[in-house]
């Protein structure tokens, strides 16, 4: 039997309103850095990380008693980030038919990148985010995004392909071909 003491291995798992301000202090900028990468707007970003905090605190009974709580926000982001877009999309083909992305301009090689990663879908974006920066295993990604392993492998494989023709010179800069 696990030993509950102070010598015990496990952390406590915080339950009380205060351990909620305790976490959200402690992964808001992660957060922040997650939702930055899925959205490229830091305003929107900021709205996004208050948003999955809102939720977390929402439900923070049931979040404070996830095995990884740092996952469970990441999910909540994430999703919260695809409902959005969704609903963006709902708006934007209700009122108006979108016009071709402009190129990326010759900027440095973070906002040419940040560029690219706007043109991919926000499903593909996700996908990318959280299999190669946030640096998440398919299985997990699979399970985050209520797919199957195979549908994040194709998307980011695609998506990937897709990024390494958008960047051309960018790219060999970046890995040093």
């Amino acid at each position: 039997m696990p030993k509950n003491g102070p010598d015990s291995e496990a952390p406590e798992r915080p339950q009380a309103p205060e351990s909620f301000e305790t976490f959200a202090r402690a992964g808001q900028r992660r957060l922040y850095r997650t939702a930055y990468l899925l959205c490229g707007d830091t305003d929107t970003a900021r709205d996004l990380t208050q948003t999955t905090l809102a939720k977390m605190f929402q439900h923070w009974q049931r979040a404070s008693a996830a095995d990884h709580i740092e996952a469970y926000a990441r999910t909540v982001l994430t999703r919260t980030y695809l409902a959005e877009q969704r609903r963006r999309l709902r708006d934007l083909l209700a009122h108006s038919r979108p016009g071709p992305r402009p190129a990326p301009d010759n900027a440095d090689l973070r906002v040419t990148l940040m560029s690219a990663l706007a043109g991919l879908p926000p499903r593909a974006r996700a996908m990318v985010v959280l299999r190669y920066w946030e640096d998440q295993s398919v299985e997990s990604v699979a399970e985050l995004l209520k797919c199957s392993e195979s549908t994040v492998k194709s998307q980011c494989s695609r998506s990937l392909a897709r990024l390494r023709a958008q960047l051309g010179e960018a790219h060999n800069y970046a890995t040093g071909s």
